[in-house]
């Protein structure tokens, strides 16, 4: 059987919190969100920003062969911001939601469409309040004082890249770059 991708945190860098279960590999038992999204070798995804559509989301995410992965819908009313992340068949994933009142831009994300406490996965938030390029400091739900982050992620909207870090460390566990821009225009 193939293991996932072992992040392992160097010495001194892993969060203040006791990680969550590890498997015989040493990778999270399940994955994050869910063992179906792990793989033992980099997957390439496309992801293309759908413009003024009405019914299917702004966002969809595909394979390289153009095969439906998931896609975010943005609900059009309610108080507070939120998206949802659907798999290639239409169910809730994750869903992410805006803390409000937050003076680092804090959102949590919680498991398939519920916004309930238990089933918060991890929060992410501005590592600093002024910022030219983006940084976001994430930290998975048993990680209740937040004192080290279990992943950082930098990137710049510019460049549309980015880069997740393993704790404070510099060990690469993901990372976004933009081959090229796809846009849908049709209203559907």
């Amino acid at each position: 059987m193939e293991q996932p991708y072992v992040y392992a945190y160097p010495p001194g860098t892993a969060p203040s919190a006791p990680p969550p279960p590890l498997g015989p590999g040493g990778g999270i038992v399940g994955g994050i969100v869910d063992q179906r999204f792990c793989a033992p070798y980099p997957v390439d995804l496309a992801i293309v920003r759908k413009m003024m559509t009405l019914t299917d989301g702004n966002f969809v995410i595909t394979d390289v062969n153009g095969n439906l992965m998931f896609k975010v819908k943005e609900p059009v009313f309610g108080l507070h911001d939120k998206r949802i992340l659907l798999d290639g068949s239409g169910s809730p994933v994750l869903t992410l939601r805006e803390k409000m009142m937050s003076l680092h831009d804090r959102w949590q994300v919680f498991r398939g469409g519920s916004t309930e406490q238990r089933d918060l996965l991890y929060t992410v938030k501005r590592s600093s309040m002024l910022q030219f390029k983006t940084k976001l400091d994430v930290f998975l739900s048993h990680n209740k004082e937040e004192k080290r982050c279990d992943f950082r992620v930098k990137g710049s909207w510019l460049e549309r890249s980015c880069v997740v870090y393993a704790g404070e460390s510099d060990a690469i566990v993901a990372q976004v770059n933009s081959l090229s821009l796809s846009l849908s225009l049709p209203l559907v």
